[in-house]
């Protein structure tokens, strides 16, 4: 028979320590931020540096998930550090952190962004992350803040950036795409029913010239 009294006792020792950690994340919170960032910043440092695991998964996801309640520079800093992660887990708390963010504060988003673009090398994985976050937000200044991914030499990002401005359907992204309609760099993409194949960044911009002439008028 199923030690139901214990199952019980179990459940209620879950409920007892996720009201313990809420409690112990509002008083992290209660924190100036000139003291919670630094300590926020110094603990994803520390975070990266684990090995990919279970630890590793804890917390970067927690470090996001607070860092979501936060505002300013440094925050999308580390925000985009963690979207630039091996961890799932982790990216996608990230990215719903950032989303909502540049909801609320896009400038500040899009400053971020065109600060890590400057600085990040090819591989950076927040690269061909971002623009997938970007498509969503309803900011005029997406499409041209888009244009910039097109002049990393990332090809991932590159391309990335190309399906976003394809996905918002702006025609006025045609002459951000022009430029690349030649370029002869690969990419690993995925069709519908899930096989990859490597084709060219030309191709991807051909294409998305082509869908974004059959575009309506500017929908911004």
């Amino acid at each position: 028979m199923p030690d139901r009294n214990g199952n019980e006792k179990l459940l209620e020792e879950i409920f007892l320590a996720q009201r313990e950690l809420d409690d112990r994340l509002a008083d992290l919170l209660d924190l100036e931020p000139r003291d919670l960032v630094p300590l926020l910043s110094k603990e994803v440092e520390k975070a990266l540096k684990l090995t990919a695991g279970d630890e590793s998964t804890l917390r970067l996801t927690l470090l996001a998930e607070v860092l979501g309640e936060l505002e300013g520079p440094e925050v999308v800093g580390l925000l985009i550090r963690i979207l630039g992660t091996a961890d799932a887990g982790a990216r996608r708390e990230a990215g719903e952190a950032l989303e909502a963010l540049a909801y609320d504060r896009f400038k500040e988003v899009a400053v971020g962004v065109e600060r890590h673009l400057a600085q990040a090398k090819k591989g950076d994985a927040a690269l061909s992350e971002l623009p997938y976050l970007l498509v969503g937000i309803p900011e005029p200044g997406v499409v041209k803040l888009l244009g910039l991914f097109l002049q990393h030499e990332d090809s991932d990002a590159v391309a990335a950036a190309i399906e976003a401005l394809t996905e918002i359907g702006d025609p006025s992204a045609a002459r951000l795409l022009q430029p690349l309609a030649g370029d002869k760099r690969t990419v690993e993409i995925e069709d519908a029913s899930g096989i990859s194949e490597r084709v060219t960044v030309g191709v991807l911009a051909s294409e998305a010239l082509e869908l974004l002439s059959k575009a309506g008028p500017n929908n911004g």
